[in-house]
């Protein structure tokens, strides 16, 4: 019998220098456990799946906070609450989109302590996972979503490899859309990766969801001024407007000239493992007219490799349908 609601002990660490936070993952490895705002990290404790002997808040590095324009976009530190994101004019003016999506996460309270950096770095919520059940994900042999009696109402289209969870991040797409870069940092050096090399499948590795190592810290995620003031669009479809995390979503970054489609990125999640970007209906919609014909068939484009499970094939029409919309309203 598993035991909800109750925390293991563990030892609670709260450095202000990143300097102190590398030593501290440095000297506990692999028990130690990174904390932000906490409310994924908090529901993993109270469920009792993991045990860290550390927990390292990271809150009160001041380092890792705030947005500030760049000759090359912009930064945004990755302790940064979702509600500065949502409330920044630098990011309403230039990267709406990213705006956008994080408005669409949660509640305000959930909001106003919840970081861009563990949004995007929260682990896979498939139920089986978080009971504590030696699934795939977990280090087992088993995905219990990918059977016939199997729950999949909110699992995988694409990519599925073992293991059916998707990634449920809202802001993730986003960031994917806008062609972010993502600053990982260790007390070995620093590393900076893109997101598509950031987010992870489990083709890539069935144990986590991104490609941060257990000694590295996101400390900050650049947008590039390339895609600043693109006609944008996202949208979110979830069972209830507050809390609930996506059945699909969609982000677009679409760049506009003449009145053709010059270059667009297109991502959806809450499909994949990752944030499903849409290279094939890029390609397709490329130098044609910003126009309803374009939508349609971009809409039509976006599902043909999806490979739905007994229970979430109402996904496909659903994606097509965001789709088409995020190349129809796309705005600047």
């Amino acid at each position: 019998m598993i035991v909800k609601d109750i925390m293991a002990p563990f030892e609670l660490y709260q450095p202000a220098q990143l300097k102190d936070a590398f030593s501290l993952l440095d000297s506990f490895g692999k028990d130690a456990w990174k904390m932000a705002g906490g409310y994924d990290s908090l529901d993993w404790f109270k469920d009792r799946i993991v045990r860290p002997q550390a927990v390292i808040d990271l809150t009160g590095i001041a380092e890792m906070k705030g947005i500030k324009e760049t000759p090359d976009g912009v930064e945004i530190g990755a302790l940064t609450t979702l509600s500065e994101i949502e409330n920044n004019p630098i990011i309403k003016a230039k990267y709406r989109l990213l705006a956008d999506a994080v408005s669409h996460v949660a509640s305000p309270q959930i909001r106003n302590h919840g970081t861009i950096g563990g949004n995007a770095s929260q682990n896979a919520r498939c139920l089986y996972f978080r009971y504590g059940l030696p699934c795939y994900r977990a280090g087992g042999n088993t995905c219990f979503a990918d059977t016939p009696e199997g729950i999949n109402r909110e699992h995988a289209l694409f990519g599925a490899d073992r293991c059916v969870a998707v990634t449920s991040s809202d802001g993730a797409p986003a960031l994917t859309a806008l062609d972010a870069k993502f600053v990982l940092q260790s007390s070995s050096g620093q590393r900076v990766i893109g997101a598509e090399e950031f987010f992870v499948g489990p083709n890539v590795d069935i144990l986590h969801l991104t490609a941060a190592k257990p000694e590295e810290i996101l400390t900050t995620i650049r947008l590039p001024s390339a895609w600043a003031g693109k006609n944008f669009y996202f949208e979110k479809v979830a069972d209830r407007n507050v809390w609930d995390f996506p059945l699909v979503n969609v982000a677009a970054a679409i760049s506009v000239q003449n009145g053709a489609i010059r270059e667009s990125r297109i991502v959806v999640g809450g499909v994949s493992a990752v944030p499903h970007r849409l290279t094939q209906v890029e390609g397709i919609i490329q130098g044609k007219a910003l126009e309803e014909g374009t939508a349609t068939l971009a809409g039509q484009s976006s599902t043909r490799d999806a490979r739905p499970l007994n229970y979430n094939g109402f996904k496909i029409p659903l994606m097509a349908s965001l789709v088409t919309r995020a190349v129809r309203n796309a705005t600047a």
